[in-house]
């Protein structure tokens, strides 16, 4: 089985990567505990890409979870999906970033990093056939970048000929915590470019249009924004995690969208997206779901893809046929 590694980093990168798991357990039919409660045989044919199966039938997720401070590895253990992982593959220091791209990267991050490439190699011997590594990751925070990009280096270094696919939040003016969130990521791009196979853009400023605007939700917050990206990372990953014809694997995927090896940063447009309560009043169409896709307004990154030409597009569907 083609085995794909998930590596989450940061507050932002933890946060967005839990959530990612719960959408993913449930769309696999297992439970909290790892146990497999679904009903259709499809959810158990291609697990194992996602999963490892220990010996007394338990499902559990192929994740690395690291950070510079205890704080979000523990909200992780006591999120809903907390026990779900194995205990060995959080890696986290003490004393944090600080927002400080130079200390995830140099500094902190660089003396810790040893310790997470352990983890990574202990799992990517576990597989029988790795195809690559999926990181969760923002690029305005300090771990997340600097730690992130990294480690990136470091798995480019090691595993030379596997696929990397990033899922990279994007900082905004918009939606800013920090005034260094530029900083970090300028210097974070440029890893990218050089070092990673596929990058999924997100955007923290599309993200909070489309709670604002689209969902109708007057504040949102950081969990509405995190359960937004995970639907999206859910429906990047469907074709990786059951059984299908086109782009069945992260190497087909990067053959079939990416012209030239650096234009490798990806858009991704996400429908239906309807506010809460409408809708049992809406009978999405296939031709509108199409239009909805290719709307600015359901980018998970500011831009229109109308403004110019893509070389390539991907179009994944998923729910049953009725016509």
């Amino acid at each position: 089985m083609r085995e794909i590694l998930h590596v989450q980093g940061g507050q932002c990168g933890n946060q967005i990567g839990s959530k990612f798991w719960e959408v993913v357990c449930d769309e696999h039919g297992i439970d909290p505990t790892g146990r497999y409660v679904g009903t259709s045989e499809l959810q158990l044919e291609r697990v194992n890409v996602y999963y490892n199966e220990a010996s007394c039938g338990r499902f559990v997720p192929r994740a690395v979870l690291m950070d510079l401070e205890p704080g979000t590895m523990d909200s992780v253990r006591t999120g809903p999906y907390g026990q779900i992982f194995r205990p060995d593959n959080f890696v986290f220091g003490q004393s944090g970033a600080g927002n400080n791209w130079a200390k995830g990267h140099y500094t902190e991050g660089a003396e810790l990093i040893d310790a997470v490439l352990d983890v990574v190699r202990k799992e990517a011997e576990n597989c029988d056939c790795l195809q690559g590594f999926q990181v969760c990751h923002s690029l305005g925070g300090g771990t997340g970048s600097g730690m992130g990009t990294l480690l990136i280096s470091k798995i480019r270094e090691e595993y030379p000929d596997r696929m990397m696919l990033t899922f990279s939040v994007f900082p905004s003016p918009k939606v800013s915590d920090t005034v260094v969130e530029p900083y970090n990521a300028t210097l974070s791009v440029h890893q990218l470019v050089e070092n990673a196979d596929e990058c999924m853009v997100l955007d923290n400023e599309a993200l909070y249009d489309i709670c604002f605007r689209t969902l109708k939700l007057t504040t949102p917050s950081f969990g509405d924004l995190n359960h937004l990206i995970s639907a999206t990372m859910s429906g990047v990953t469907c074709c990786l995690r059951f059984p299908g014809q086109l782009n069945s694997d992260l190497r087909k995927l990067a053959v079939n969208l990416i012209p030239f090896p650096r234009l490798h940063f990806f858009m991704v447009g996400f429908a239906p997206l309807t506010s809460r309560g409408s809708q049992q009043y809406r009978a999405l169409t296939v031709p509108e779901l199409t239009q909805q896709m290719w709307d600015a307004k359901n980018m998970m990154c500011a831009a229109d893809p109308r403004h110019w030409s893509l070389p390539h597009s991907f179009c994944h569907v998923q729910g049953q046929n009725e016509h």
